[in-house]
């Protein structure tokens, strides 16, 4: 990965942008876009667009969302213990014990969050397991005016944010679900910029995928798109405990996770295929007989239907604050999906027979 697409995605891993909340990483995309777009817009949900080749009739929507898991403050106790709520799907055990950074009206604050020691908990505490409605998160407040005068209800809350660089050009941080896709289709339109394009091509940050695939459902309603393509995380088998016979046998760095199934139009995942190979980009292949879980989902469905493809970044630990995955999957996927699209003519005829 070149030394300006890194800067581009740790910047874009530092923004605490929870679903709902995610101007500060949208910030940083649209300085990107311009770089590259026509034209870049915003629309009142909050999604991102960068548009290149408007004038042309078929239109190619690139989608990757921006936001990512949080919680939001619901609740300030008189000795000014912080309690909270999810946004997106959390595993509890995971936030016992990290550090957390909360967006105020005056600014970042930050805490732990805590529980009980182990030592103390009873026997029907420790069957119970962790539930994130026994967490707290404490700033060091005195008491409940002390926390108030730092914080307030609705405030939202990331865990703080970590980029490492490991070995082999693996990178771990919170939030890569699904930074890397907006990172991706931000990209493959820098990639498309200087090339003769067929089509109409939308590069979309879509906001608000972790709570139910909104900000894809108002983006591709409003652009209306004949081929839509979302860049999301997969799920890898290459860890411990990790069953192949469930998500496959993929892993880091060996290219883009392309799928099969009911949320996949079948050309286009032929043409996704077909591209990589004549490219020489590795992939892998993942089956998926139902809708799947992303933006892909709402591409599909929206008006009368649309073409729909899904491309997966390969990622360990997704939903944890130490995701990991490998930069040259990472510019595989910016490869495949920006190929894909500069082969497009226009007069493809995405309806199965």
């Amino acid at each position: 990965m070149n030394a300006d697409a890194l800067t581009f995605l740790k910047n874009l891993m530092k923004q605490p942008s929870p679903s709902g909340f995610e101007v500060p990483a949208q910030k940083v995309i649209r300085e990107r876009l311009r770089l590259f777009a026509d034209r870049v817009t915003g629309d009142v949900h909050g999604n991102l667009i960068g548009a290149l080749n408007e004038k042309a009739k078929t239109k190619v929507m690139l989608a990757g969302h921006v936001d990512e898991i949080g919680l939001m403050i619901t609740h300030v106790d008189d000795k000014g213990f912080i309690f909270f709520s999810a946004i997106g799907g959390w595993d509890a055990p995971v936030a016992v014990g990290q550090h957390v950074c909360i967006t105020t009206a005056k600014g970042p604050v930050y805490g732990v969050i805590g529980r009980k020691p182990v030592h103390l908990l009873d026997q029907a505490e420790r069957e119970k397991g962790v539930k994130l409605e026994d967490l707290w998160i404490d700033i060091g407040a005195r008491n409940k005016a002390d926390a108030l005068k730092a914080v307030a209800v609705g405030d939202s809350v990331v865990i703080t944010p970590d980029f490492i660089e490991l070995k082999n050009e693996l990178v771990s941080s919170r939030a890569f679900d699904d930074r890397v896709g907006a990172w991706v289709v931000t990209e493959a339109l820098g990639a498309l910029r200087r090339r003769k394009l067929n089509v109409a091509v939308y590069a979309v940050a879509t906001v608000q995928e972790e709570i139910g695939l909104r900000g894809a459902i108002t983006s591709a309603y409003h652009l209306k798109p004949d081929i839509g393509i979302a860049v999301d995380v997969g799920f890898t088998s290459d860890y411990p405990g990790a069953d192949p016979k469930k998500v496959g046998d993929t892993a880091l760095g060996k290219g883009p996770i392309l799928h099969q199934g009911a949320n996949i139009n079948p050309v286009l995942g032929k043409l996704l295929c077909d591209t990589a190979r004549r490219k020489k980009i590795k992939f892998q292949m993942q089956a998926e007989p139902r809708g799947t879980g992303t933006d892909a989902n709402a591409i599909q469905l929206a008006r009368g239907g649309c073409a729909a493809a899904l491309v997966s970044v390969p990622s360990r630990y997704i939903h944890s604050p130490v995701e990991v995955v490998s930069l040259r999957d990472l510019d595989a996927t910016v490869a495949l999906v920006a190929e894909t699209v500069a082969a497009l003519t226009a007069r493809e005829n995405f309806i199965p027979s």
